[in-house]
Formats: C-alpha cells, sequence, structure tokens
C-alpha cells in the first residue's frame, strides 16, 4: 500500500470515529491546490536541463500551510499529497496554528553541483513565490535539501516580496534561523519517548534501542538517547549496519560516520546485514529512514516492545495490525517526528516578533509541547478506546474538521 492509500485510510477511520459528515470528510481530504511545475536551468557545461517541481497545499483551515520540500529522483505527485495530508494531521496534533502542504522536485542532488542546485532553487521560487508567503504557505528542508536551499528560496522570494524571513523555516541562523532547529526532530523523538515509557514505568535509562538511519533524525536521537543513559545496540544508514550488544559508543560514531560519510568500517561494533537492523533483539525500535520499511515481510519478526515512528509512515497498515495481535506499542509519526515542525513553528514565530529566543527556551519549550500533545492523544485514546495511532489521527482530524466548520467552510 502506497503513503497516500496508507494516509487516506487512516484519515477515514478516524473520521469514521469521530463520525463526520459525508460532506466535510470528503472537504478535509481534498488539498487546497495542487502545483506543478517546469524548472529548466543552464547545466554548468552549458546544456540545458529540465526538471518537474511540485507544491500540494492541502489545507489552512488552522493557518499558513507548513511542509518540507525534497529533492530526490522519486518526488512524485501521490507521494507528495500523501506527505502534505499527513502535515495538517501533524500541525494540528502538535497543536500549532498551522496547515499542511508538502514539496519537491524529481532530480538527485548528488547528481548536480552546488550552482546547478542554486539555479535550480531559484527558478522553481520563481514560479511558485505568488502562492507562497509568511501568511500563505512556509516550506522547510526536507530529504536531499538543507539550510542552504532556504537561504536561496528566501533570497530569490525577498527580490519578489522584500525581505521576508518567516517565508522559510530551517534557515541558516545567521539568515533568521532558529537555535535548536537543527537538533528538533531528533530532541522530540527523546522527548516523545520519555513520555511513552512513563506511562508503563519506565525510563530511557536501562533500555535497549536500535535506530534505523544515521541521518539528520537518526544521529541526533542516538546522540541524545545515549546522553540521556539509554543503550543502544544497533544502528544502520546507507552504508551499513552495526551492532554490540553492549551498546555502542556514539560520541565515537558520530565523529567516525562525519569523517568517512557513513557508519561503515566504525570498529566499535560488528558489522551485521541492513536488512536485520529491524529485527534485531532491543526494547525500542526507532525506523527514522524512509517510509514502508516494516511491512508484512518482516512485522513477524520485529522483537521490540516499542516502535518510535521517526520516519514518515515507515509502518504499513498490515504491518500495524500484525505488531497490535502481538502487544507492541507504535508511537506514531504525526506525534513522534513533529518536533521539527514545532521548532520551524518557533523559528517562523521568532522572525515575525523580530526577536531571537535562546537555545534553553527552544528546548523547553518544545518539551512542553510534545508533552502535552502526548497527553491529548491519550485521551483521544481513552474516549475512542482506540491505538495510539488512532488516537493521533482522530485528534489532528477533530482539530481541523472544527477549524472547518467554525469558519463556515464545510460543504
Amino acid at each position: 500500500m502506497n503513503a497516500l492509500a496508507a494516509t487516506s485510510r487512516n484519515f477515514k477511520q478516524a473520521a469514521r470515529l469521530l463520525g463526520l459528515d459525508s460532506k466535510l470528510e470528503k472537504s478535509l481530504l481534498i488539498p487546497f491546490r495542487e502545483i506543478k511545475v517546469e524548472c529548466t536551468i543552464p547545466k554548468d557545461d552549458g546544456s540545458l536541463a529540465s526538471f518537474v517541481g511540485f507544491r500540494v497545499q492541502h489545507d489552512n483551515a488552522r493557518g499558513p500551510m507548513k511542509g518540507g520540500i525534497r529533492y530526490h529522483p522519486e518526488v512524485d505527485p501521490d507521494e507528495v499529497n500523501a506527505l502534505a495530508q499527513l502535515m495538517t494531521w501533524k500541525t494540528a496534533v502538535a497543536n500549532i496554528p498551522y496547515g499542511g502542504a508538502k514539496g519537491g522536485i524529481g532530480c538527485d542532488p548528488g547528481e548536480l553541483s552546488n550552482s546547478e542546485l542554486e539555479r535550480l532553487t531559484r527558478v522553481f521560487t520563481q514560479k511558485i513565490h505568488d502562492l507562497i508567503g509568511i501568511h500563505t504557505d512556509v516550506p522547510a528542508p526536507d530529504m536531499g535539501t538543507n539550510p542552504q536551499t532556504m537561504a536561496w528560496i528566501l533570497d530569490e522570494y525577498s527580490k519578489f516580496h522584500g525581505y521576508s524571513p518567516a517565508v522559510v523555516t530551517g534557515k541558516p541562523i545567521d539568515l533568521g534561523g532558529s537555535l535548536g532547529r537543527d537538533a528538533a526532530t531528533g530532541r522530540g523523538v527523546l522527548f516523545a519517548t520519555e513520555a511513552l515509557l512513563q506511562e508503563y514505568g519506565k525510563s530511557i535509562s536501562g533500555q535497549r534501542f536500535v535506530i534505523q538511519g544515521f541521518g539528520n533524525v537518526g544521529s541526533w536521537a542516538a546522540q541524545l538517547i545515549h546522553e540521556s543513559g539509554g543503550k543502544i545496540v544497533a544502528v544502520s544508514d546507507i552504508t551499513g549496519a552495526l551492532k554490540n550488544s553492549n551498546g555502542i559508543d556514539i560520541p565515537s560514531l558520530l565523529k567516525h560516520s562525519k569523517e568517512n560519510r557513513g557508519i561503515k568500517g566504525f570498529n566499535g561494533a560488528q558489522e551485521i546485514d541492513s536488512n536485520s537492523i529491524l529485527v534485531e533483539d532491543c526494547d525500542v525500535l526507532i525506523p527514522a529512514a524512509l517510509g514502508g520499511v516494516i511491512n508484512r515481510e518482516n512485522a513477524n519478526e520485529i522483537k521490540a516492545k516499542f516502535i518510535i515512528e521517526a520516519a514518515n509512515h515507515p509502518t504499513d497498515p498490515e504491518a500495524d495490525e500484525i505488531l497490535s495481535k502481538k502487544g507492541v506499542i507504535i508511537l506514531p509519526d504525526i506525534l513522534a517526528n513533529s518536533g521539527g515542525v514545532t521548532v520551524s513553528y518557533f523559528e517562523w514565530v521568532q522572525n515575525i516578533q523580530g526577536f531571537m529566543w535562546d537555545e534553553e527556551k527552544v528546548n523547553n519549550e518544545l518539551k512542553t509541547y510534545m508533552t502535552k500533545g502526548f497527553q491529548s492523544v491519550k485521551e483521544m485514546c481513552k474516549t475512542h478506546n482506540c491505538d495510539l495511532r488512532m488516537g493521533a489521527f482522530s485528534l489532528g482530524v477533530n482539530r481541523v474538521a472544527r477549524a472547518t466548520v467554525l469558519r463556515g467552510w464545510e460543504a
């Protein structure tokens, strides 16, 4: 099942739980606007290359639309649509005043030079600048993009609309980015995990963790869990997978990964097959890479008691059912990885205020939002007698539905 089908299925289940009117349900599902643009740039060798860019603006009932821009060869409208919809529910679960959007360009950033990436980003911004904005749609980095990409978008947008730092988040600090933004998604994963474990009388300390994915989110989560006393027994990235039952020395692994562009070759752990990472023995499994990695083929083999979804849509619905029967507790992505968008909101607020917060304030506010989000989801679970995924979806959908009705937008 692809991401769009899975997200729509979860939405429909939540809508049924809430008893939503069928017309309202339909209007909540249809995107506000879908944009598709051709971006043609001169390559460094003088030849021309064309790429297709997308922006799906899903819903703005609760505030400006918000969502990342990814540069990836497999960017397609269905996936962008699913992720835009997911952002609508995620921002509502986090209780920040945003709707959902997502965008991307179908390209391989690894095959483009820095100057080609800059030209591509600026052309894409020229095509969509009238459709994004501080109070309309606020992009952020995603897979294949970074603070530099946001700096180019900000600069190009400002040529048309005047200096507008709040038009994007995830910017470099020197252009109005927020302290703590780089670590935000990983730190949010830590706070969400703490809240979940506390419900079961446990803490981070003493638990054994497996982390699939050692990019920004996975590496920050690993570092912060390690600092909190958690034992990380296995990790993987695109270069390979490592295991050490006594716990991996995360500071050494971070150093190795930075110097060698990946974890492969690290001598503080044994190399294992990357495909086995999800089924390694542990207490807490954190998928922090691509979607759909936990499926019916491997769900029965998973030994973790808790799964924290740091990636978007890592568990497909069939695996959900298998794991539920096994008694595995899953903290869903729309809550677990909402730390990034929450600190993006803080960045936007700071830009609008023209006032910068210190990092301690950012982290304290993030903990408050993540903990409140978890408690609100738990309340929804009690009200509707459902699991955490349906608790989170029904919370998000209910908040968006209420805003839609209050604004008089229902069909």
